[in-house]
Formats: structure tokens, C-alpha cells, sequence
């Protein structure tokens, strides 16, 4: 029987963007988060951002996301859970 802990959503906070050099201006990179519940880590890049509008986030900030349904180092369906202030974010 297959397992669906990849529907399981998990929690965790963002603690690394290291730049991959892709990207229209190379600045592209990859996301890295911490699982709060093992301490794992899992990447993703901003096309796995569920959002409106600018696909960004910062190190520090807790999100929401699922693995997917194979064993992998990705996560998918990122949320940010502490949306910042629009003035003090874009200052």
C-alpha cells in the first residue's frame, strides 16, 4: 500500500538561499529548509513558492510544504506562514 506522508504538510523555516546562476540576471538560487519536526533539510526554487504576485522568500521565515510522494532531498508547495509588512519588507 502506498504511503501518503507526502500529502502530510510540514513545518519549517527557512535557513539557507544559495544562487544556482540561472535566472534571466544569474542571481537565481536555491532555497534550503529545516524540517521543525527531524531537523531535516529539503531545497526548492521559487517556481515551488504558492503565492500571488513575486515568488520570494527569506531566510528566517517559517513556511508550510509537502514532500513529494517518493523519498527525495525537494520540497514542494511552499507557503510562507509570516507574511511581512509590504512597507517594512520592501524597503
Amino acid at each position: 500500500m502506498a504511503s501518503d506522508n507526502h500529502l502530510v504538510p510540514r513545518y519549517g523555516v527557512i535557513v539557507d538561499r544559495r544562487a544556482a546562476g540561472g535566472g534571466a540576471n544569474g542571481k537565481q538560487g536555491m532555497y534550503v529548509v529545516q524540517d521543525e519536526e527531524d531537523g531535516s533539510h529539503y531545497s526548492f526554487d521559487y517556481t515551488d513558492i504558492v503565492t500571488e504576485g513575486f515568488r520570494t522568500i527569506r531566510t528566517g521565515e517559517r513556511v508550510r510544504f509537502h514532500l513529494p510522494q517518493r523519498p527525495s532531498w525537494r520540497a514542494e508547495f511552499v507557503i510562507r506562514l509570516d507574511q511581512p509588512d509590504p512597507e517594512a519588507y520592501y524597503r
